[in-house]
């Protein structure tokens, strides 16, 4: 009887010690700008401010702008040699080198057949993941050779955010969080208890809920909530175990400590 009393407590003790992830704060810098983009370890910080792109890093900050584009949806910097730019009123993407200098210019306006992405993310070699509104379908599209590498299934949900890697995509909509593997096909897909966002790391996933953020572990189902101090969640990103989350006033760096 004792015997099955202690694998009871040790059990709620294993479950209970899953129900939150702790978090120690490492660093905070102040930040002032419209949106927080990226960083990295060598401390090369991303943001854009009043329609312009920047990198900013020990020694220098460099800037892109395009007024003929007007704003800016998105930026990713998954591959910081082929960094994107989004630019969603004009259905446009430019591709940067890591100097901020113009590779490609994508005019989905002028290609045929004609695209209307929602979302953009990076692929691998000259690919981008697209969210196309035509279709509803995501597509893996290669903007050198205006070719699709890949096309999913009809995503028949509101599409809330996008993210992705060289071999993986996840579309975060209102009903379901999907994972597709590089070829279009899906992996995985999780019900959606109310998230808005998300950020990927070694496929691991952290997604926000109001003002809190969950932690998903690759190929788990289960969502442990981060026990974070209390601050606004404007941005976030994950990269391996650390999670920056930036506030308007500072950008703050914590490490995660996960089983």
């Amino acid at each position: 009887m004792k015997f099955m009393l202690y694998i009871f407590l040790f059990s709620s003790v294993m479950t209970q010690s899953q129900t939150a992830i702790e978090v120690n704060l490492k660093q905070t810098k102040p930040l002032n700008v419209s949106t927080f983009v990226d960083t990295d370890a060598v401390e090369t910080t991303y943001y854009i401010n009043n329609n312009e792109f920047s990198k900013q890093t020990a020694t220098q900050t460099l800037h892109y702008t395009n007024l003929q584009l007007g704003s800016i949806s998105s930026a990713n910097t998954f591959n910081p040699l082929r960094l994107n730019l989004f630019y969603k009123n004009f259905n446009t993407v430019m591709i940067l080198d890591n100097r901020l200098a113009e590779i490609y210019k994508i005019d989905f306006n002028s290609l045929t057949p004609y695209r209307n992405p929602l979302f953009v993310s990076t692929g691998y070699d000259t690919t981008l993941w697209i969210l196309n509104d035509n279709t509803q379908q995501l597509e893996l599209f290669d903007y050198k050779t205006n070719t699709l590498r890949a096309a999913t299934t009809p995503i028949n949900s509101e599409v809330l955010d996008m993210v992705s890697n060289y071999n993986w995509c996840w579309l975060l909509t209102t009903d379901y969080i999907y994972q597709f593997n590089y070829v279009g096909s899906l992996v995985q897909k999780i019900k959606n208890d109310g998230f808005n966002k998300l950020d990927e790391s070694n496929e691991n996933l952290v997604l926000q809920k109001n003002n809190t953020l969950y932690y998903l572990k690759k190929g788990s189902t289960d969502f442990v909530k981060l026990n974070l101090p209390d601050l606004l969640i404007k941005q976030f990103l994950l990269t391996n175990q650390t999670l920056y989350i930036y506030d308007l006033k500072n950008l703050n760096q914590f490490h995660l400590i996960t089983p």
